[in-house]
């Protein structure tokens, strides 16, 4: 009859001599195994600390993009103006959704999660993103009861990552405030200068759409002529062409679009 009593299987592994080569592989595959296990749990039981260490971060750099934007200081000290309301934006209805918790929400979790987002085919996907969450966090702050910033996080995809970015717009919903690469991995001393001051400094009081309503915002090569372009950077055109189509995705029909038409008119259900 087979033995099946694991402690006398133990017991009889242990009394192989050390140069047995079935004790060695049967302790270096238990070493393995429980190694594997403690890393599991390890990651899991990490996991949600890591997220709300990076979501603090990602708020503190949108708060000091905000409390830098030349006058926002003034606004952020009147009353009303020291708390942004967040809020959820559901893409289907162009609206607020009114049934999840913005604090809870994680739109990383949804980006390529089939039941909280929609694929995109690539005549449409501008971004690079393959999918698109249902619901996106937008960020409103208001003064004396006026709208005086919308913050929108955006996405997409550069020359060799994923570019994340704020992009906040003033109360007109067609003027930029501000742009603040938060999170890439372009190429080093290249693509990665789409995170410098210099050149994030040359976005505030570029305009989305004409008259017409053509979203009109893009990246040039040389100098910028109009105010709907900022000038590229030299030898990263592929990474500053991306910060350019991800804003025509997100401004666009499939992303914040909609809703900030239905915001200008006024026709949010809050």
């Amino acid at each position: 009859m087979v033995e099946l009593n694991p402690i006398m299987w133990w017991r009889r592994l242990l009394s192989l001599p050390n140069e047995s080569r079935t004790k060695t592989f049967a302790v270096a595959f238990l070493v393995a195994f429980f190694s594997a296990i403690a890393v599991s749990v390890t990651a899991v039981a990490l996991r949600p600390i890591q997220q709300a260490n990076l979501e603090r971060q990602r708020t503190a750099q949108m708060e000091a993009m905000i409390s830098a934007l030349p006058g926002m200081a003034d606004i952020l000290r009147e009353a009303g103006a020291d708390t942004m309301e967040s809020f959820l934006v559901d893409f289907a209805t162009a609206n607020t959704a009114a049934n999840v918790n913005p604090a809870s929400y994680n739109f990383r979790d949804a980006m390529t999660d089939p039941a909280s987002s929609i694929a995109l085919s690539r005549d449409v996907d501008t971004a690079g993103i393959g999918r698109r969450p249902n619901l996106m966090p937008v960020y409103m702050l208001r003064s004396k009861g006026e709208l005086a910033l919308v913050v929108l996080p955006v996405y997409g995809t550069g020359y060799q990552s994923t570019i994340h970015a704020y992009l906040a717009l003033k109360g007109d919903l067609n003027t930029v405030a501000a742009l603040q690469v938060y999170e890439q991995g372009e190429t080093p001393g290249l693509g990665s200068r789409i995170t410098d001051a210099t050149w994030q400094a040359l976005w505030p009081g570029r305009k989305i759409t004409d008259d017409d309503g053509v979203i009109r915002i893009s990246v040039v090569r040389g100098s910028a002529t109009t105010v709907f372009e900022v000038d590229g950077i030299t030898g990263a055109t592929r990474s500053t062409t991306g910060v350019a189509n991800l804003l025509h995705f997100w401004l666009g029909d499939l992303g914040y679009g909609p809703f900030l038409t239905r915001l200008k008119m006024r026709d949010l259900e809050t």
